[in-house]
């Protein structure tokens, strides 16, 4: 199992049962501390009691809806909230954020892309959190930005560590280059898709995954990490 979420506590609040048990499940199992709200007030009294550190609120839900928690939420404590809606309009995007919420993620959504914002989120508001996890194999420093690999220190530049990390924190998911590229080399980067091609031929070197069986490449969809 990954510890990436060790010591990192969620609420989920939505009033879709479906929706909390399997974020709750899929958390749970990363390792995270993980408690479930039905409704706003529900979502306000939990996060007096459990201090969480990051909030997944959705925002349609009936009587006080997701913008009213938010708000209500910033007010009390420091706490990382990424909204979830159906909706997808700019101008819900920019309520949200003007209110305070920290991220945004329209409906429906891959639970990969979902841990990799939760430790966006946690590695900028909280990031005594996060000196070292253990994801299987790997360790992670995220003070000293160090990799190990099967207790074997990895020397890599700057953006191999963050395409490692990327790619490990979010291990058993497919992720395309396209992906890969927003969210390591960012969205505004203008050079070309081969590029990952060649980081992730270094990184198998470094991490004598010479059958590729640590970082396999998945044909025609992108790349995918699994914990040997």
């Amino acid at each position: 199992m990954a510890q990436q979420g060790k010591g990192i506590k969620i609420l989920i609040v939505d009033d879709e049962p479906n929706i909390l048990q399997f974020l709750e499940l899929g958390l749970t199992n990363e390792g995270y501390q993980v408690m479930i709200a039905q409704d706003g007030p529900e979502a306000i009294k939990l996060s007096d009691q459990f201090n969480p550190h990051v909030v997944i609120l959705d925002v349609m839900m009936p009587g006080m809806d997701g913008f009213e928690v938010c708000q209500a939420l910033k007010a009390i404590k420091p706490v990382a909230v990424i909204m979830l809606t159906a909706k997808d309009e700019i101008e819900d995007r920019v309520k949200g954020l003007t209110l305070g919420a920290d991220d945004y993620m329209p409906k429906p959504f891959g639970f990969g892309e979902l841990l990799a914002r939760i430790q966006a989120r946690v590695r900028n508001q909280f990031p005594n959190l996060l000196s070292e996890v253990s994801v299987g194999p790997f360790a992670i420093d995220a003070a000293r930005k160090e990799f190990r690999y099967k207790e074997r220190a990895l020397e890599l530049s700057p953006t191999e560590y963050e395409l490692l990390k990327h790619l490990v924190f979010n291990h058993g998911h497919v992720l395309s280059k396209s992906v890969i590229l927003d969210q390591v080399w960012g969205y505004d980067f203008g050079g070309e898709e081969n590029i990952v091609e060649v980081y992730i031929r270094s990184l198998r070197d470094k991490l004598q995954d010479r059958e590729h069986r640590v970082i396999r490449t998945i044909r025609g969809a992108g790349y995918r990490v699994d914990l040997l």
